[in-house]
């Protein structure tokens, strides 16, 4: 299977036009974050996570699937260069809860350069990532609708930060030096497997809905946002998580009714 610009914008339900701006690629953006869910389910499954081009298009695409880091930044920089740009790829370490000399570099972003302005691109971050292009300029404040997001420096690199709870807070570094494909084969398997690695110990999901709603799920607590506003609940019992897929991420599971999550002892 090759990559397809029509499935792929079809996916995203893009109907503007193709071309390599920065109005462009701020549209790409949203609509693919706003369709293509965050989620490591298949982790948690123990199926294994693979990130070459077809693979992921395979998931993503013709299976109307979420998926996380590795998997988003590479769909999207396909579709990136399908529009005429030429993207890059960078690693970079997320210190949301971890201090920089204990985190590794298992991120992946992307990043375009318009008009001599460099812009980071992270469609897979998750829960609080920026939903538009970030031009790497420091201590730019860029707001979109109730998100806030800045880069600053810190000990020779970029820190990304996003405004949470009113305080401007550390999302993850990168120096953003160009990396090669393969560097993300062994940052992906590392990610995947490791018994200590948050991807295989938690659950973790994020969806736009159409009615405007940011659908967060950590292991069995489910968090709303809205217009600013937070509203948080707890999954009762998978069967509940099964629903939750269907009706906010598109995604319908029958295996996630016997899901193994190992922070979560009383779903084992």
């Amino acid at each position: 299977m090759s990559f397809s610009p029509e499935g792929y914008l079809n996916r995203i339900g893009w109907r503007g036009p193709i071309e390599p701006t920065l109005a462009t690629l701020t549209a790409l953006l949203r609509a693919h974050i706003a369709r293509i869910p965050f989620e490591n389910l298949d982790v948690l499954l123990g199926r294994g996570i693979r990130i070459d081009l077809d693979s992921v298009y395979a998931k993503l695409v013709t299976a109307r699937r979420g998926g996380y880091c590795y998997e988003h930044s590479t769909l999207f920089g396909a579709a990136l260069e399908h529009a005429g740009f030429r993207p890059l790829l960078h690693a970079a370490r997320v210190v949301m809860v971890t201090p920089r000399a204990s985190a590794p570099r298992t991120h992946m972003f992307l990043s375009v350069e318009i008009a001599g302005t460099t812009f980071a691109l992270d469609p897979g971050f998750g829960g609080h990532g920026p939903l538009v292009p970030m031009p790497r300029v420091a201590d730019r404040i860029v707001r979109d609708g109730n998100d806030a997001h800045r880069f600053t420096r810190r000990d020779g690199e970029w820190l990304l930060e996003a405004e949470i709870g009113g305080v401007m807070t550390p999302l993850w570094m990168s120096t953003f030096e160009s990396e090669s494909p393969a560097d993300f084969v062994m940052a992906n398997h590392f990610t995947s497997t490791w018994p200590r690695s948050a991807f295989v110990e938690r659950l973790m999901l994020r969806a736009l809905t159409p009615d405007g709603r940011r659908v967060s799920l950590m292991n069995r607590d489910v968090t709303v946002a809205r217009d600013g506003m937070f509203e948080k609940s707890q999954l009762k019992d998978r069967a509940a998580l099964r629903a939750l897929l269907s009706s906010d991420f598109g995604i319908d599971l029958p295996e996630v009714e016997t899901l193994r999550i190992p922070s979560v002892p009383e779903w084992m």
